[in-house]
């Protein structure tokens, strides 16, 4: 009999743990009432904060009794606040969020180093949410990129994975500015920049759709802020943090074509001050040619800690290991790919330190960050590089809508690359160098009447090579209507040559001059809140000198500077919220080149769309590409394509979902590399788990 009572009272005990000190309900859209996951529940009083779960459903546990105010918010919603009395028992609400169109507050940290409204910002920036990312089925984070964002385009060479060296991908244009390989547009991760020491350029390879929190793009020059390397724009990758207390979890597997597999598995914990995220994935395919094969895995880890209410300390840190084989041109096979497997072997790694303060009238932060890379290729050539620096800045609010900012940045890259197997297997070393630039900044930016913002902005660029360069930089944005914004801004964009351009193998030229240009631009967003519509349109100049340009024909080729250039264009978004359950999205870009450069297309159009019944997700996007130059040297070549994608997915329980994904679906014929057919059709199918412990009922 005692030990039923037992049981018995440990059966109440948890039962009274289960029910009791609870505050508990759901967040739907008012209108339709679909569960709404992902919205932010935050308690004022105690600053719990938590999200909501496929179905809509979030709990706090270990409340004690007091007044409290939860304030619910989820992107394409309005902010709502509930005030109660909580008895410390169980208290439940449903709670209902009306839709908005006009999204007036959506912050953007790469405008201005520090958070801005995007409509206050001149400059064209583009936002993809976590949402988007994962809707789009990638692992990798440019391809997602190169679809929603106008004027932004990646070229790729197969079912996934970049390459490099020879039959390289992943170039990145923005408005035909980018380079081959890219090194006029920066990659950043929180701010800090990502780029080989020898060779100046990102590995896209590295930067996967599990670690983003969101990725805001700066369409044109954002020197002022970044000197060199951003002279065509920035990709500022935003990652993860844990928001909730205690743990969550994420686990994907993926199977496709050419035996391609994909594994995600990520993880945060939250416990009052400290925050930890950590992310594993690993993508590979036996690839759709002979000698296409591609390995890679990639490992984040984030740590934060919050010291007191205005600074907070982070601590990050990421590795990715791959090899590539290249399966060289389709239609020109020399000997050399028949009787050795061109590969690359590639080690990259990063990590950075910062401290961040936050104050009614000044916000700012120090970073530290270290980038290093060790790199073999089949040939036998060997690399080792670096690229390290400081970062330091504050934004200082001195008086009613005024914020000035000021910066400094260092950075010294370099390396060392030989070739192991040359000269008889003695070796020869090619070079052994490094370079540092300096930068100061100050950034203002004022408000008048609550409709006109004035921004102004000079920086002070000093390389070790090439002296110094001032970059200035101007903007206004106005405000009509309450859902208009008219933009405008001209600014400098700047770059010095890399350590490969000055003084690698046979096109080195150590003459080079640094490239620059201005870019002039206008734009207008306008949303049309009762038939929920937004649309954003902007057309652009962009005239520039001494562009580096490789001269020649192989073999007997040079780096150099090749005079003036002007590039004009058109961009174009628009999202649509036909009904709760249906969105489309939508871009158009055209672009203008006096001299055609490869891997930007001269008309490009998406259009994307989603649609929820009950569990199941439908997307589908289509993609038309124009005029896409993938040779001008000595002959152009173009291409034409058009391209259908889709994905269904069913949330069979709220932490395990099931998908399956098509690519190519017309199964076209078309190239973006010069000579690597792309594949056709391509199937994809998996699973995703989801922990979440508030919210897994």
């Amino acid at each position: 009999m005692s030990k039923k009572k037992t049981i018995l009272t440990l059966l109440l005990y948890f039962a009274t743990l289960i029910t009791t000190a609870q505050i508990r309900g759901t967040v739907s859209d008012e209108n339709g009432g679909i569960p709404l996951s992902g919205a932010h529940i935050l308690l004022l009083e105690n600053k719990k904060l938590t999200t909501s779960d496929y179905n809509g459903r979030f709990r706090f546990r270990d409340v004690e009794a007091g007044p409290y105010t939860l304030r619910v918010t989820h992107i394409g919603y309005q902010e709502m606040e509930h005030s109660f009395d909580f008895d410390g028992s169980v208290y439940s609400i449903d709670i209902g969020l009306k839709p908005r169109t006009y999204e007036a507050e959506e912050a953007v940290v790469t405008g201005s180093r520090i958070e801005v409204s995007r409509h206050n910002n001149p400059m064209t920036v583009s936002v993809i949410t976590a949402e988007e990312l994962n809707e789009s089925g990638e692992s990798a984070i440019l391809p997602a990129i190169s679809k929603r964002v106008p004027g932004v385009f990646v070229t790729e060479r197969g079912i996934t994975g970049f390459g490099v060296s020879g039959g390289a991908a992943g170039k990145i244009s923005i408005r035909g500015i980018g380079g081959d390989p890219n090194t006029r547009v920066l990659m950043l991760i929180d701010g800090q920049p990502q780029f080989m020491g020898l060779f100046g350029h990102p590995l896209p390879d590295s930067y996967v759709t599990s670690d983003a929190e969101k990725v805001e793009v700066i369409r044109g020059p954002a020197s002022l802020l970044y000197g060199s390397n951003a002279m065509g724009g920035v990709i500022n990758i935003i990652t993860k943090k844990q928001r909730s207390d205690g743990f969550t979890g994420d686990a994907r597997a993926s199977f496709g074509s050419f035996l391609t597999q994909k594994y995600m598995g990520s993880a945060g914990y939250k416990k009052k001050n400290l925050t930890v995220f950590a992310s594993v994935n690993h993508d590979e395919t036996q690839g759709h040619r002979d000698n296409s094969e591609f390995y890679i895995t990639n490992g984040f880890l984030k740590v934060g800690y919050q010291l007191s209410a205005h600074w907070k300390a982070k601590l990050d840190g990421s590795v990715a290991k791959f090899k590539s084989y290249d399966p060289g041109p389709a239609s020109r096979i020399d000997s050399s790919y028949l009787t050795k497997r061109h590969w690359v072997d590639i080690l990259r790694g990063m990590g950075s330190f910062s401290l961040e303060n936050n104050h009614s009238h000044a916000e700012g932060a120090v970073k530290l960050f270290y980038n290093f890379g060790v790199h073999d290729i089949y040939d036998g050539f060997h690399s080792t590089d670096h690229n390290y620096g400081l970062t330091a800045y504050e934004g200082l609010r001195l008086f009613k809508n005024n914020t000035i900012t000021l910066g400094i940045d260092y950075k010294q890259y370099g390396g060392v690359a030989e070739n192991t197997e040359a000269m008889m297997g003695k070796g020869i070393e090619f070079v052994d160098t490094s370079v540092y630039e300096l930068g100061t900044y100050i950034f203002a930016q004022q408000g008048f009447w609550d409709r006109l913002v004035i921004t102004a902005g000079i920086r002070l660029e000093n390389n070790e090579m090439f002296g110094s360069e001032w970059i200035p930089q101007f903007g206004a944005s106005y405000l009509p209507f309450k859902t208009s914004t008219i933009k405008a801004s001209a600014s400098k964009g700047f770059r010095s040559p890399t350590i490969r351009e000055l003084f690698l193998w046979d096109a080195a030229n150590p003459d080079l001059k640094p490239e620059s240009m201005w870019n002039y631009e206008m734009g207008w967003m306008q949303s049309f809140p009762d038939i929920g519509l937004n649309t954003e349109i902007t057309g652009y100049l962009s005239e520039g000198e001494n562009l580096i340009q490789l001269v020649g024909q192989y073999p007997n080729v040079t780096n150099e500077n090749t005079g003036a250039f002007k590039h004009y264009g058109l961009e174009f978004q628009a999202g649509f919220q036909i009904t709760q359950a249906l969105l489309v999205n939508a871009n158009y870009a055209y672009l203008h080149m006096d001299t055609p450069i490869t891997g930007a297309p001269v008309n490009q159009c998406y259009v994307g769309g989603r649609y929820r019944l009950d569990k199941f997700t439908f997307h589908a996007d289509m993609s038309y590409i124009n005029k896409l130059y993938t040779r001008v040297n000595p002959v152009k070549n173009t291409q034409e394509y058009f391209l259908l994608n889709a994905r269904i997915s069913w949330q069979a329980f709220p932490f395990l979902q099931f998908f399956v994904s098509g690519e190519n679906l017309l199964d076209q014929a078309y190239q973006i590399n010069d000579d690597y057919p792309m594949p056709g059709i391509t199937l994809f199918g998996g699973i995703h788990f989801s922990y979440r412990p508030d919210n897994n009922q």
